[in-house]
């Protein structure tokens, strides 16, 4: 199962990267290759969700389980769709000098061998864009702060 695991340490609160990373309902405006999302249900510790992901003409459309962990974890456990299993947690630790320490990791099995090493291919490069949609979109919401985000991978 092709995965992989990034640890950054990021200017901003572990609670507000919890509920950025939470907020499903606004994928689509910040997350490349997200067309649309479709929350089905939502309470404190847990949503599940539809997600409809486009690569030029292709649409995939995947429902997930989200388990939240305030304000220290969310885990997203695939439920149906195209793949035969992709999973991901996301870990949120304050840091005492301040911001964060988020960890994301990934694993996924798609049901055709000759997708998952296509997919393989070009996996690595779309999570690391993915990854720097959600730190764009923490500065649009929350500003800079006078440190900077690093990679720690």
């Amino acid at each position: 199962m092709p995965g992989i695991n990034e640890v950054r340490r990021l200017a901003w609160s572990a609670e507000q990267m919890f509920d950025l990373v939470a907020d499903v309902g606004r994928y689509a405006e910040f997350l490349p290759w997200v067309v649309a999302t479709r929350v089905r249900s939502d309470s404190e510790t847990e949503m599940v969700a539809d997600m409809l992901v486009g690569f030029n003409a292709l649409r995939e459309r995947f429902t997930s389980r989200v388990i939240k962990e305030r304000p220290g974890r969310i885990e997203v456990i695939y439920i149906d769709g195209p793949m035969r299993d992709l999973d991901n947690v996301w870990q949120f630790r304050a840091l005492e000098s301040g911001g964060c320490e988020v960890e994301f990791c990934v694993d996924f099995t798609f049901r055709n061998a000759v997708f998952e090493a296509l997919a393989g291919q070009y996996f690595d490069r779309a999570f690391r864009r993915m990854v720097n949609a959600f730190e764009a979109r923490a500065q649009a919401l929350y500003g800079s702060s006078s440190s900077s985000a690093t990679s720690a991978a």
